[in-house]
């Protein structure tokens, strides 16, 4: 029976041997680069960042820390921070393109037609309220949903505790459902 190496050992043995950071990097790689692709939008710019982002986390590596975070928290820092360097340097706001998320786990082709244009509106709908969002609201939600990172981990992410972390999820899911039911009701009386 093989036991996992935790990413605790692999950082240490890293330390000594970089090799030992490619078992790192192929847990990591494929979240990291869905995170900031649905930061940045683009294929080419997210590949760039995410191999940035396992360069400088190799390069630093031997100066890590375990501070009780777990070692995912130091890569997507990394990557926020590298992502709102890059946003900076293109002058432009930091938009999140979240509408490559399904709207639902539902593959389309089960679906009806109908079923599959109401999604997409829906979707829409949805996300042009979500990019509407501050910055930080966006990079919560792409972290739980996309990430599909714990409380304590987004924490660990935005440097705030896991408690201001669910306050601003519940303060998040309230608002998008308040300009959900606002907006349904302005459609709602624009039709004749």
């Amino acid at each position: 029976m093989t036991s996992t190496v935790s990413d605790i050992e692999l950082i240490q043995q890293a330390k000594q041997d970089p090799a030992a950071f490619g078992q790192l990097y192929e847990r990591y790689v494929n979240k990291i680069y869905s995170y900031i692709y649905y930061r940045v939008g683009n294929h080419q710019d997210a590949e760039d960042l995410t191999a940035r982002t396992f360069l400088r986390a190799l390069r630093r590596v031997r100066h890590y820390e375990d501070r009780g975070a777990p070692v995912s928290a130091w890569f997507y820092r990394i990557a926020h921070n590298l992502v709102v360097n890059w946003h900076r340097d293109q002058g432009r706001r930091t938009l999140v393109p979240l509408d490559a998320v399904p709207a639902s786990d539902i593959p389309e082709y089960l679906a009806s037609p109908e079923a599959i244009a109401a999604g997409h509106e829906e979707q829409e709908r949805l996300m042009s309220i979500v990019r509407r969002l501050p910055p930080d609201r966006q990079q919560l939600l792409l972290l739980k949903f996309v990430g599909r990172l714990s409380n304590a981990e987004i924490g660990a992410i935005m440097a705030r505790t896991e408690g201001a972390i669910k306050s601003l999820y519940h303060r998040t899911l309230v608002a998008l459902r308040r300009e959900l039911v606002e907006q349904t009701q302005q459609e709602a009386e624009d039709e004749p």
